[in-house]
């Protein structure tokens, strides 16, 4: 019963690591799932950090289902978003709360799953290179190599964006009104030049199959939405991922998730999240 209720309060600590490492709620929730398991069946006498012991566990599992996705998601139809997790910011804030953003989940992408874990591991969840280099079976020299160009490449992608819920609530309540409205040029004026929408409906519901990119061309795409919007629409605020998002619902069912960042007050990256196992979660 002890090891039971010590395992059991790892068990968000855990999600965090496998959450961050897959953008998938629900195959996170396996990865500790198995963990539990494991900790069950093996022989821990000499384990003396039991937390760091099931960090490592969880991470190996990770790296193993991260290959398998990697190649689903080769075929993934159109753009892949991570899951969505309504939930607020951690109230450390910092690398932790950053980390768990969905424009940050999407950069992860960019590297391989040893660079993801060696980066998450070092950078948001603070452990040393000697830990780390036991975890995923490298030398700390590789770790360190490992972790420099994943750093690299985070600053090289990583957005900036205004991070005030005040700022958020006004540009998601300025996309609301300049879409309801259906006027095109009002639809323009709260988007940058260089917008992206990119919208997941993974074949399973309507969606854009590629990203669409400039204030024209997704300008028009919304435009066409909202002169198609059927009856029963609503949408409510929400935490998504810590930050403010909308939940768009027909009839009272979640059909769409919507995170916008903003730049000066215009609209920089909107991702739509609409594939229905993604919003199952939630919904």
């Amino acid at each position: 019963m002890q090891e039971e209720s010590f395992f059991d309060r790892q068990r968000s600590y855990l999600f965090a690591i496998a959450y961050r490492m897959l953008g998938s709620a629900a195959d996170a929730d396996d990865m500790v799932q198995e963990a539990w398991l494991r900790w069950q069946r093996d022989d821990r006498s000499g384990v003396s950090n039991p937390r760091g012991y099931l960090a490592g566990v969880v991470t190996r599992l990770c790296l193993d289902r991260l290959r398998e996705l990697k190649r689903r998601r080769e075929e993934y139809v159109g753009p892949w978003l991570p899951e969505p997790l309504l939930t607020q910011a951690p109230a450390d804030g910092g690398e932790l709360a950053e980390s768990l953003s969905l424009a940050f989940l999407t950069m992860l992408e960019r590297l391989t799953p040893v660079e993801r874990a060696v980066f998450l591991l070092r950078q948001v969840f603070g452990y040393e290179y000697a830990e780390i280099a036991a975890i995923v079976g490298k030398s700390e020299a590789n770790c360190r190599q490992q972790f420099s160009r994943a750093q690299k490449a985070i600053a090289e992608a990583r957005p900036r964006f205004e991070t005030s819920r005040e700022a958020q609530q006004r540009m998601l309540q300025g996309f609301l009104e300049a879409v309801g409205s259906g006027d095109l040029s009002r639809i323009e004026s709260i988007l940058r030049e260089d917008v992206e929408f990119i919208s997941d409906g993974g074949g399973k519901a309507v969606a854009a199959r590629r990203v669409l990119h400039g204030r024209s061309e997704v300008a028009k795409f919304l435009h066409g939405l909202a002169h198609r919007s059927p009856e029963g629409v609503s949408f409510e605020f929400a935490p998504v991922n810590g930050q403010l998002g909308l939940l768009l619902k027909l009839q009272g069912r979640l059909e769409t998730v919507f995170v916008i960042e903003s730049v000066d007050g215009a609209a920089q990256t909107i991702r739509a999240i609409r594939n229905p196992d993604k919003l199952a979660r939630i919904g």
